[in-house]
């Protein structure tokens, strides 16, 4: 559960429970549409030839009553985990009309009564994919976001072009490349970019122990824990030598706590219920964490560093005005790059504005820094 400490939490206390269902049914007080009560009433009398189109079908229709987002999406990423597929869309006919199993059906009805608790559904599976990695997921361990992808992939171009540069002036062998992400989470940016990178060594760290426990499983199972240092620590200025152990930093890369305080009780139930408050929370102007990064890196980074960050639309220029206030850190604001969708949350992995699922939550921009 999310941390007791936090204000927010007193807003969940007003939430009205969620009905769950049982054997099928919803439990007593759940609403059933009259298309409910005739499916369900059809299934009692086939006990055993529910296929997952049926599933599917019945799940959507008790989410939607009970005022579950994305019920349809939710019920299909369900019964495609049971039947061992990443997608509904993926599952043959075969899988689709095949009556399931009493043990499927019980496995679907259990993680969907979590779905009905507003459960997100990274957290019912306990897995999702990142990039092309499946990382393991639980609660209260921030949920990687999907934009989150273009901040690896602006990190690995960035990359890609040094080596080149590299190559070019100097005929020698090009170091690797050591990262540090701030605010590691499950792993999904420190894994990700170890896989791209396979010169790369990263240094993970968060000041949640559960994050950092679920960092070093997600590493083992993709056997990547000879190329990553993960460090339990809140990241201060008393802590920066802690972080050179392989010397000076190439790369600073995090997607820190930036939502805005005043925004924070707007977001969504799945989020208020169960992911780590702190991990978003960003502070009054939402650059908290932010402006701790940006002090710190020029006493971590190599001179030709950067840092990439996740913000919100609104920080890049609150973050330049605030660079131009601390001359000092010699740090000069090099890119903006704004989310591939700009609608927020998205629950597909393509690019198209029309898989795109609009949600409260700020939409995300990218900006890099480097020494000036």
């Amino acid at each position: 559960m999310t941390r007791l400490s936090h204000p927010l939490l007193r807003k969940l206390l007003s939430f009205p429970p969620q009905h769950v269902p049982g054997q099928l049914t919803p439990s007593k007080g759940a609403v059933l549409s009259p298309k409910q009560l005739s499916l369900r009433q059809r299934c009692s009398a086939r006990p055993g030839l529910m296929t997952a189109t049926d599933m599917v079908n019945y799940w959507q229709k008790v989410f939607e009553t009970n005022g579950i987002p994305e019920a349809r999406e939710s019920s299909q990423y369900i019964v495609s985990f049971v039947l061992g597929a990443k997608t509904f869309q993926s599952l043959d006919s075969k899988s689709l009309y095949t009556p399931l199993t009493a043990v499927q059906q019980e496995q679907i009805q259990q993680l969907s009564h979590k779905r009905l608790q507003r459960m997100p559904v990274q957290y019912v599976l306990g897995e999702w994919d990142f990039q092309d990695l499946t990382l393991k997921m639980r609660p209260p361990v921030f949920i990687p976001r999907p934009e989150t992808e273009h901040l690896v992939s602006l990190v690995v171009e960035e990359e890609f072009q040094r080596c080149e540069n590299s190559a070019l002036c100097f005929p020698v062998p090009v170091p690797h490349p050591v990262i540090l992400e701030i605010g590691c989470g499950s792993g999904a940016i420190a894994l990700s970019l170890l896989c791209k990178l396979p010169q790369s060594r990263v240094i993970a760290v968060d000041k949640e122990e559960a994050a950092v426990d679920l960092t070093r499983e997600n590493a083992q199972r993709l056997q990547l824990q000879e190329r990553i240092h993960i460090i339990h620590q809140n990241v201060s200025h008393s802590s920066a030598k802690q972080l050179l152990l392989w010397g000076p930093i190439d790369v600073i890369v995090s997607n820190p706590p930036y939502v805005f305080h005043e925004d924070m009780a707007s977001l969504d139930a799945e989020i208020l219920r169960y992911e780590d408050l702190d991990a978003l929370d960003g502070g009054d102007d939402g650059m908290r964490v932010i402006k701790t990064i940006l002090a710190l890196a020029p006493s971590l980074l190599k001179v030709s560093g950067s840092v990439f960050l996740e913000v919100d639309p609104r920080h890049p220029d609150m973050v330049e005005q605030w660079l131009q206030a601390h001359p000092d850190l010699l740090l000069t604001l090099r890119a903006i790059h704004k989310d591939f969708c700009g609608l927020g949350f998205c629950t597909s992995r393509s690019k198209a504005a029309d898989n795109c699922v609009r949600h409260n939550s700020p939409c995300r921009m990218l900006f890099a820094l480097e020494p000036g």
